[in-house]
């Protein structure tokens, strides 16, 4: 059978970036595998003449290019000639490793799968201890979205952490919000995963460079959802008859007039429950997600909860502050909650944590630095971003101010 070798140069005009330039790629096909890779240039797409596969134009800059690509694919047929003079296995990835000067199996380097597996064994062995549940899944979903973008970009069941550099981070951050279809933030986590997973490549010696290096990922802003205070009432008030929705309704609100999130509200414990510097009743507990301290006076309707449920048989049996279910079952009777409300909003334990910032504290004059310490954040930066959606909160103040001018 005869093996052919064909060569195609193209452009992605999908991957344009902010100059309005778009990359050069090479195909290599060998006797019917096909491998693509970049040859890190790039050109405006209406300089590129398809059907030549090269640059079109008498400039300098694009004879170079155009010399570059004379370049690679002669050394892709001198590779391929010396690979059939020398009786070796040919395949159109074994030839774009020879072209790109990177070996098909460097030595003694790793697989950065067998790092992201040794790291995800040893998260989930901490989890409750140092890390959370969620916090596992989601470096196993990176993992999973790794090997689905090593295996359809480089047609590989395993890869070198020493081939990973600053192109292959690109390539997999489009990965993510091309094929996996993430907005930018999700993407941004599961790249910051990775980028745990090279740190500690480059903390063991086994990478010289960080390939994350020139990566500018940042997460954007998004509006957090909270009840107003109307809502907050409507929820208050409201009878339930149903037992789990009742149940679920008090954990919501406790976690509304104290601002823990669902995973603190479940390992709370009687013993949590001390006098504060004001002689009244605080909180004394340490976030699971971020270590901080976060000490919390409590409020009426939260010291309310706690008496209703002190003598529930799932208090009693687990020695536990509150019968707290799984965060999904409550959140599935949160939505049944909404509804019975009035409330047209999705509600999740997210928004209790939110709507302590918002409505319940900041809204009613709370400073910023008490609210940010009871929330156990670690930089008052995060706080900020509540005071930002509390229009009211501004309006109010500036009557105040009006006032007080007009005196």
């Amino acid at each position: 059978m005869i093996k052919t070798l064909n060569i195609l140069f193209y452009i992605r005009k999908d991957r344009i970036d902010i100059k309005g330039k778009v990359p050069i790629y090479c195909r290599i096909t060998f006797n019917k595998e096909r491998v693509d890779f970049s040859v890190k240039r790039t050109i405006a797409p209406e300089r590129w003449e398809a059907s030549k596969g090269r640059v079109k134009g008498s400039g300098e800059d694009f004879k170079a290019i155009n010399a570059y690509l004379n370049m690679v694919s002669n050394k892709i047929y001198v590779n391929h000639h010396k690979l059939e003079e020398s009786n070796k296995t040919i395949t159109a990835n074994a030839l774009m490793n020879l072209v790109s000067d990177k070996p098909d199996n460097p030595k003694n380097t790793p697989s950065i799968f067998k790092i992201f597996e040794q790291h995800n064994k040893k998260v989930k062995s901490l989890i409750g201890v140092d890390y959370a549940h969620g916090t596992w899944e989601r470096f196993e979903t990176c993992l999973k979205h790794l090997r689905q973008f090593i295996a359809l970009e480089y047609n590989k069941t395993d890869y070198s952490i020493a081939l990973i550099n600053n192109e292959f981070i690109s390539e997999f951050d489009y990965f993510l919000r091309s094929i996996r279809k993430c907005q930018n933030n999700s993407a941004v986590k599961y790249m910051r995963n990775f980028r745990k997973i090279i740190r500690i490549a480059l903390a063991n010696d086994m990478i010289e460079k960080d390939p994350f290096h020139h990566y500018d990922g940042k997460v954007n802003e998004i509006d957090r959802n909270f009840l107003t205070a109307t809502e907050l009432k409507a929820l208050e008030e409201k009878e339930i008859t149903t037992i789990r929705l009742d149940l679920a309704r008090d954990i919501f609100l406790f976690s509304c007039y104290t601002g823990l999130a669902f995973i603190d509200v479940a390992k709370l414990l009687p013993e949590q429950i001390k006098i504060g510097i004001d002689g009244e009743p605080w909180i004394f507990t340490k976030r699971t997600k971020t270590k901080v301290i976060s000490n919390i006076p409590l409020l009426p309707t939260a010291l309310k909860m706690i008496d209703k449920y002190k003598a529930h048989p799932e208090v009693i049996k687990k020695k536990v502050l509150l019968p707290v279910s799984s965060n999904q079952r409550m959140n599935a009777y949160l939505k049944e909650i909404a509804d019975i409300c009035g409330i047209n909003k999705i509600l999740t334990f997210h928004i209790a944590r939110h709507t302590f910032a918002t409505t319940v504290t900041l809204s009613n004059g709370v400073p910023l630095e008490s609210v940010s310490k009871m929330l156990g954040h670690k930089s008052i930066k995060t706080t900020q971003h509540y005071a930002k959606v509390i229009d009211g909160k501004v309006g109010n103040d500036m009557q105040i101010l009006k006032d007080k001018l007009n005196l």
